[in-house]
């Protein structure tokens, strides 16, 4: 997981990891919404990818999973049913420290319908997917 760091003591290694699957869940379901928006509101969504490339929206998730979201191309890298798994342990871990964590729950709900929809075994990026289909689209 990149560079060792000490972050604190024993266990928080996995609160790091939630951490990051908190930021790569998030932020997928932000990409996802961005394209469809994109898309539905007639623009090119590669064009619109390519041109936040190297600005503040920059990200890895902006990069790879834009680029799966724009072709379809859902073959598991990170299924969805396994950031599901991350999101529920991090809203778990909150709770018991006292924490809500709105954002992440409204973005477990996402990934939790998307599961209940027959996507558990696509790649996260298929978010894109439950995004159409809240909103009346057809995949295409």
């Amino acid at each position: 997981m990149g560079r060792p760091t000490h972050i604190g003591p024993a266990g928080t290694g996995q609160l790091a990891k939630l951490v990051n699957q908190m930021i790569v869940a998030g932020t997928i379901a932000t990409v996802a919404e961005a394209m469809l928006l994109a898309e539905q509101g007639g623009a090119d969504p590669a064009q619109v990818r390519a041109a936040l490339l190297g600005g503040f929206a920059d990200s890895t998730i902006l990069r790879q999973h834009a680029a799966r979201m724009i072709a379809r191309d859902f073959t598991p890298g990170g299924p969805a049913k396994y950031q599901v798994k991350d999101t529920q342990i991090a809203l778990a871990f909150a709770q018991g420290v006292g924490l809500r964590l709105p954002v992440l729950a409204l973005v477990d709900n996402l990934f939790t319908d998307m599961i209940e929809h027959g996507g558990g075994d696509l790649d996260h990026s298929a978010l894109i997917r439950e995004l159409r289909r809240r909103n009346g689209l057809a995949e295409t």
